[in-house]
C-alpha cells in the first residue's frame, strides 16, 4: 500500500503536527480542515469547534454526512463530497447499515441507498419536521428496510440508513424550537449513482488524523477494511509511529517532520475534528481519560494545551451567562489559567452569551 518512503517518528510529532494541520494557531479564517466538515454533535458544538480556531459557521451548511452524523460543511463541495461518500460498492452499503433492525434489507446494498435518497428527495420539497418525514419516507421503501416500532404503532425507517441518505438527497438539516427540521439544500444536485473519489476522502482523514491506519479509516466512515482497501490512495508514505505502522500523505510529510508543539490553550467541544481520531489511545495515552472523553453519552469538552489533551470541561447556561468548569488532569503549568479565561470567553461568544463564569474543579 502507498509510496516506498518509510519514515520513523514519535507521538509527540504526531500530535504536534495535528494541532498544527488543524488550524489552532488562528492563521486562517477557513481552515483546511473544513474539507472534513466540522460534527453539530452534541447540536451546537461545531461552531464552538470553528471558534476555537478562529472561524465562523457563516456560509456553511448543515447537513448529514459522515456516519450519518450532522456536519458543517462548504456548500459548494457538497456535490463531490455526495459521490465521494457514495457506497463503493454492495459490501461497502451493507456494512453501514447492518442492524439486527433491518437485518434483510441491509442486504439490498447499494439499492438500499438508492431507494433512500430518492424518496428523500421526493419528499422533502419544502421545510419539514423529521418525523413527517419519516413517516412519509417509510412507506416509500421496501419494507425490508423499516421495522416495527411499539411505542408509535408504525414502522419506520433504519434510522441509520436514513441519516445516511441525507447529503445524497440534498437535504439540508436544521433545528428549530428543539425539533430537527429538513429543508431542500442550497446546493441541489442529482442523486449519485455510483462512487467518485472515495479517495480523497480517505486523504483528508490521513491528513488531518493521520499518520493513521487503514482500519481506522474504514471505523471513521463506518465500512469495512476491505472496502477502504479497494480504494486506498497511491500516494502515501509509511510512517512508523512507536513501533506501529501508519501512512501519511506524501505531501504532508515535510509537515509532519518540522512541526513543533505550539504555546495554545484550547478549549475543544465534544465531538471537535480533533478528536474524531480512531487512534484515541495515541491521543489520551491513559486509558481512564480516554474512557472519560469519549463517553458514548454526554462526554465532556477536551482542554489542549500545547499539543497535549490535559483535561475535561463542561458548560451550563445560567440565563445569559455560561458557567464553565474545567477539570484538569494534573496542576497547569505556569500561564495556562491567565490564557483559559480568554478561551472560556470565545466559547461563551460561539454559544451566544453575553458573559461567562470560569471555574477549576
Amino acid at each position: 500500500m502507498g509510496g516506498t518512503h518509510r519514515i520513523e517518528v514519535s507521538r509527540e510529532q504526531v500530535m504536534a503536527y495535528r494541532v498544527a494541520v488543524h488550524g489552532f494557531d488562528r492563521s486562517e479564517s477557513a481552515p483546511d480542515v473544513l474539507a472534513m466538515g466540522v460534527q453539530d454533535t452534541p447540536g451546537g458544538s461545531a461552531p464552538q469547534a470553528l471558534a476555537a480556531r478562529g472561524a465562523s459557521p457563516v456560509g456553511l451548511e448543515r447537513v448529514w454526512s459522515f456516519r450519518g452524523a450532522p456536519h458543517l460543511h462548504r456548500r459548494p463541495e457538497l456535490p463531490a463530497l455526495a459521490t465521494a461518500l457514495w457506497p463503493v460498492d454492495d459490501v461497502d452499503a451493507t456494512a453501514r447499515i447492518s442492524t439486527a433492525r433491518i437485518k434483510e434489507g441491509a442486504r439490498l446494498g447499494v439499492r438500499a441507498f438508492q431507494v433512500t435518497a430518492e424518496a428523500l428527495r421526493a419528499v422533502v420539497t419544502e421545510p419539514m419536521s423529521k418525523g413527517e418525514v419519516s413517516t412519509a419516507v417509510s412507506a416509500a421503501v421496501p419494507e425490508s428496510l423499516t421495522h416495527w416500532c411499539a411505542p408509535c404503532g408504525a414502522r419506520h425507517i433504519s434510522g441509520l440508513l436514513f441519516q445516511q441518505a441525507g447529503i445524497f438527497a440534498g437535504v439540508a438539516v436544521g433545528v428549530e424550537a428543539g425539533r430537527t427540521i429538513l429543508s431542500p439544500g442550497g446546493e441541489r444536485f442529482p442523486v449519485p449513482t455510483a462512487a467518485a473519489e472515495t479517495s480523497a476522502v480517505i486523504r483528508a482523514y490521513l491528513r488531518f488524523l493521520g499518520p493513521a491506519t487503514l482500519a481506522e479509516v474504514a471505523k471513521y466512515l463506518g465500512t469495512k477494511p476491505s472496502v477502504v482497501k479497494s480504494v486506498w490512495p497511491d500516494d502515501l508514505t509509511e510512517v512508523t509511529v512507536d513501533g506501529g505502522k501508519a501512512w501519511l500523505p506524501t505531501s504532508a510529510v515535510e509537515a509532519l517532520l518540522s512541526a513543533k508543539s505550539a504555546g495554545l490553550v484550547r478549549l475543544l467541544p465534544p465531538g471537535d475534528p480533533f478528536l474524531q481520531a480512531r487512534d484515541r489511545s495515541r491521543v489520551v495515552p491513559v486509558k481512564s481519560r480516554e474512557r472519560e472523553i469519549w463517553r458514548a453519552i454526554g462526554g465532556p469538552g477536551a482542554l489542549l494545551v500545547g499539543s497535549e489533551i490535559v483535561g475535561t470541561w463542561r458548560a451550563r447556561a445560567a440565563g445569559r451567562r455560561l458557567d464553565l468548569t474545567v477539570t484538569p488532569f494534573a496542576p497547569f503549568a505556569s500561564g495556562v489559567g491567565a490564557r483559559l479565561d480568554a478561551e472560556a470567553a470565545v466559547v461563551a461568544s460561539a454559544r451566544g452569551a453575553g458573559d461567562v463564569r470560569l471555574r477549576l474543579a
